[in-house]
């Protein structure tokens, strides 16, 4: 368990700054979900965009003055921000931080997709989850399995193209204690309380219908375009289903509280989410 967040050192009356840093980034969510945090908190305080081409995050983040709080950060920074800052448990399982937090020179790195999706599913009623199916093999899919760890989770299938890039996620979810088993796309998965798709939308079409049918809940981590193939699937079959807004709700939830050291309702973050995709 890592520490909690401290208040921001600085004047009574400076202006901090964040910002979301990516490559693309001109449609991130984050600026629309902070600036709403920041304003329902009372915060006069300013969060930009700035699109760092792939290995310029550390000089971005050595010009940065004192002014700064807080970075969120996208692909394909996510390595870089991890070997950037001081990270936690999350970072040293999953490898990668979308977190940079600026405290009197020392740098914090976190993940807050992890804690995302607790909080994500923990606004939908559900507080544990005792077998999952987990499709992909990449970052997200890291941080979901780091965040099952924490929900009750025995068992989870890997819905996978190749066993072999799936060695390190399943390694994973071996070393937190979890049973993991490898399933090729098309294979009939053992019924689970929850399935979360970390693939673009067309990543499982063939197999949509099944791992619909598979699960209780299901959470597809896409949100544009929506509804996905799984998602309509899952609709059809009557289960809940969350979507990418869910996790970006979530996870900034935490990331506010992290810059801010205050929290923030999660239907907060998810509103703003809903209104700055649909550009109001």
């Amino acid at each position: 368990m890592s520490a909690g967040p401290a208040r921001p050192t600085g004047s009574a009356g400076s202006r901090r700054q964040c910002a979301v840093v990516g490559h693309p980034v001109r449609h991130s969510l984050s600026p629309a979900i902070h600036r709403a945090a920041y304003a329902r908190l009372g915060l006069d305080w300013d969060y930009q965009r700035h699109d760092i081409a792939p290995g310029g995050l550390p000089a971005f983040v050595a010009g940065l003055d004192t002014s700064w709080r807080g970075l969120s950060v996208t692909m394909p920074h996510k390595e870089d921000a991890a070997r950037l800052g001081v990270g936690d448990e999350p970072v040293a399982l999953t490898g990668v931080a979308n977190t940079l937090i600026f405290d009197e020179g020392a740098i914090a790195a976190r993940n807050t997709d992890v804690a995302g999706f607790r909080i994500a599913l923990a606004a939908h009623g559900i507080d544990r989850v005792p077998d999952a199916i987990v499709i992909g093999n990449g970052a997200t899919a890291r941080s979901a399995v780091a965040a099952l760890a924490g929900l009750g989770t025995r068992e989870v299938q890997f819905v996978v193209r190749s066993a072999e890039r799936a060695r390190g996620v399943v390694e994973l979810a071996e070393s937190l204690g979890l049973a993991a088993t490898v399933c090729p796309p098309g294979t009939e998965p053992t019924p689970a309380a929850l399935v979360i798709s970390t693939v673009p939308a067309d990543g499982v079409v063939g197999a949509a219908g099944a791992l619909a049918a598979a699960a209780e809940v299901v959470f597809d981590s896409v949100y544009d375009p929506w509804p996905t193939p799984l998602a309509a699937a899952a609709e059809r079959a009557g289960r809940l289903v969350l979507n990418g807004l869910d996790l970006l709700a979530g996870q900034a939830v935490d990331q506010v509280r992290w810059f801010t050291g205050r929290p923030i309702d999660f239907e907060v973050a998810r509103s703003a989410a809903r209104a700055g995709l649909s550009g109001d």
